[in-house]
């Protein structure tokens, strides 16, 4: 029962605080000492504080931000979700101005429960492409494929 419990509050957290802002869903939902592990957002504080921080960065900088949850798998007090989220870039995101542009990235979380709340997060998402999308960097021509001889073959 308490995997269906964990997977239903990450269902229910993602819908309320990312896709409609509900920030009084993050005191409910993340633990005091919560803790988040993200090489894109180190600067994010313990508790609720930081978490109610990194989802107004994000979606002041992307108002109309949706996220898709694609695949969730959960096993004891984790919950892992492969997730894509989408929205246009019209505030800026912490030092890059807005730039009207529709952009799609992918990621993964893996969320640790205690207590039933989320006390532990790891994420990892497609900075790169996002920054790329935004024009903010350029990504590398793609190689040619003449002289181009697969592994194995």
């Amino acid at each position: 029962m308490a995997v269906e419990r964990n997977l239903a509050r990450i269902a229910n957290f993602f819908d309320e605080v990312w896709n409609w802002g509900n920030l009084a869903v993050v005191d409910q939902n993340v633990a005091d000492d919560f803790s988040y592990h993200d090489p894109a957002n180190p600067w994010v504080a313990p508790g609720p504080p930081g978490v109610t921080d990194l989802v107004l960065t994000y979606r002041t900088a992307f108002p109309d931000l949706r996220f898709v949850l694609e695949d969730v798998i959960a096993e004891g007090d984790k919950v892992v979700v492969r997730w894509r989220a989408e929205g246009t870039h019209e505030g800026n995101l912490r030092h890059i101005p807005a730039t009207g542009t529709r952009v799609s990235t992918t990621g993964i979380t893996i969320f640790c429960l205690v207590g039933g709340k989320i006390a532990e997060a790891w994420t990892n998402y497609d900075m790169l492409g996002l920054l790329s999308e935004l024009g903010v960097v350029s990504t590398p021509e793609e190689p040619s494929p003449e002289g181009f001889e697969p592994c194995g073959r």
